[in-house]
């Protein structure tokens, strides 16, 4: 079983997989008579059709234990799917390339530093979210509309992951 190196969350390194979003390093111009910083296009919300929309939740997701196997990622064909975390903790990130199925050797991982938001591209494959330190919730941008936007992948036993996050 391969162990995943944890990467940390740049937006060069996630390029391939969507945006990064946080503050550090973003456009920005003052808005309201000056009294608010603006941090401006962050992300791109994609919807595969016209009559999608896009829509916000919560999402409120357990720890993990640790280390973890990876068994399966998942995608969303028809839109984007980003993680805003509300609550400052750092989290984990797993995810492959888009294609017809996640390639077992093509998974990375990586680790926000809390204050770091993600938007999976259409397609990519990517973990459910994965909190490593406490129940956490996160601030979900993703699309509402008909049809399936969840594939799931399995990998075989002799694709499994190992995650550990204190390596």
């Amino acid at each position: 079983m391969r162990t995943l190196m944890i990467e940390p969350l740049t937006k060069e390194a996630f390029a391939e997989f969507g945006d990064v979003i946080e503050t550090d390093g973003s456009d920005h111009f003052m808005i309201n008579n000056g009294s608010t910083m603006r941090f401006h296009k962050l992300a791109t919300v994609e919807t595969a059709e016209p009559e999608d929309k896009a829509i916000i939740s919560i999402f409120r997701a357990d720890a993990q234990d640790m280390p973890l196997t990876v068994r399966m990622l998942e995608r969303h064909p028809l839109g984007s799917q980003a993680f805003i975390p509300l609550l400052g903790n750092p989290f984990l990130i797993v995810v492959a390339p888009v294609g017809d199925a996640p390639v077992s050797g093509l998974v990375r991982a990586f680790r926000s530093n809390g204050r770091q938001g993600v938007n999976y591209h259409r397609g990519v494959w990517h973990h459910p979210v994965l909190t490593i330190e406490k129940r956490d919730d996160f601030l979900v941008v993703d699309r509402s509309g008909s049809g399936n936007n969840c594939d799931e992948h399995f990998f075989n036993e002799d694709e499994l992951l190992l995650l550990k996050p204190h390596q």
